[in-house]
């Protein structure tokens, strides 16, 4: 009876992990391509097929050398304080509220951060179980500077390259310099891309090896776990399929509703997202690729003028990320109670 209650709480647990990588490659990896297609360097079919190869490699090399996104992940709350079935049944609830969030976001065509509903989803699962205790404070003042680091270096790198590009290329040829942006772009989008599934993936991996411990399937060693090659591969190819479902209410959104892009200002916008992303990922700070890089882009946006962005749409964008905690949180922390009570 133990065996097979493991064995369903196992398979429940798998596929939910999955599906949430999944519906993270359909919802969050076109923001890495989206101002790469509305400047039409990229073809939209072109560009995912490019994200989907480029997702894959992320989550796979990034965490096969540096995995400290994985492991702050895996750190942030605990799910022990009423024992191993009680933390099987939260971590379930939480992947299932962070799908409902992020389905719904979709939906809608709101590029809401994935990043920011996994770890809200996490933690009002765990304070189910064991309130405020359930979170490591010092992990999750790592999220908050990713947040504030990411928001900053985001929209003020994007508006700093503008600049400075004008400023290099202004006695240039229009015609030689749109071809070095041409190209510059499609290198920098194939980044972002490959950054988000080092940053994005890494952070579900984390999830899966939370999975697999509560299943006596895994063991930590230090502050982390050794993550398989097999468990990289599964969820690189997982990311990789949601992100070929497509995307394109979200490059809508994020792309072309919300500033209109030349070449030299997406190729900026890039580039300041790709930067961004490397620093953290490689001082194993999670942060929002959606945030860093819808950030990027209004700052570049704001280097031309301020009426240049549609602050309608940034202001919808950002009623979703102030929601994420919050709504997630609690979907999260209910379904957690419902589930203990009931299983």
């Amino acid at each position: 009876m133990v065996v097979n209650y493991l064995s369903i709480a196992l398979f429940i647990t798998v596929a939910l992990v999955l599906g949430v990588i999944f519906v993270n490659g359909w919802t969050d990896a076109p923001n890495a391509i989206a101002t790469a297609v509305s400047t039409r360097v990229l073809a939209p079919n072109f560009a995912i097929w490019m994200a989907v190869v480029m997702n894959f490699a992320g989550a796979l090399v990034m965490t096969y050398f540096n995995a400290q996104v994985a492991e702050t992940i895996s750190n942030i709350v605990s799910f022990d304080a009423q024992g191993i079935q009680a933390a099987q049944v939260a971590l379930a609830a939480s992947l299932f509220a962070i799908v409902v969030w992020a389905v719904a976001a979709w939906y809608f065509g709101i590029p809401t951060s994935e990043s920011h509903a996994l770890i809200a989803g996490l933690t009002g699962a765990a304070m189910a179980l064991g309130g405020l205790n359930a979170v490591n404070v010092d992990e999750w003042l790592k999220v908050i500077i990713g947040l504030v680091v990411s928001t900053i270096m985001g929209f003020f790198g994007g508006y700093l390259l503008t600049k400075l590009l004008v400023l290099i290329f202004q006695n240039i040829p229009r015609r030689k310099a749109n071809k070095f942006f041409t190209i510059g772009q499609a290198i920098s989008a194939a980044a972002n891309a490959f950054l988000h599934g080092a940053q994005d993936g890494q952070k579900f991996m984390g999830v899966f090896m939370l999975g697999l411990f509560y299943n006596g399937l895994a063991d930590k060693t230090g502050n982390g776990f050794t993550i398989p090659l097999w468990v990289m591969a599964l969820c690189s190819i997982t990311m990789g399929l949601g992100t070929s479902v497509g995307g394109m209410k979200i490059i809508k959104s994020v792309g072309m509703d919300m500033v209109k892009l030349e070449t030299y200002q997406g190729f900026s916008a890039d580039l300041s997202a790709a930067i961004c992303l490397f620093l953290a990922s490689v001082f194993g700070i999670p942060v929002s690729t959606t945030h860093t890089k819808t950030t990027a882009i209004m700052g570049v946006g704001a280097s031309k003028r301020l009426s240049s962005v549609d602050w309608r749409i940034v202001k919808e964008m950002i009623f979703a990320w102030v929601m994420t905690f919050p709504g997630c949180g609690v979907i999260a922390y209910v379904m957690a109670k419902f589930f203990v009570a009931i299983f």
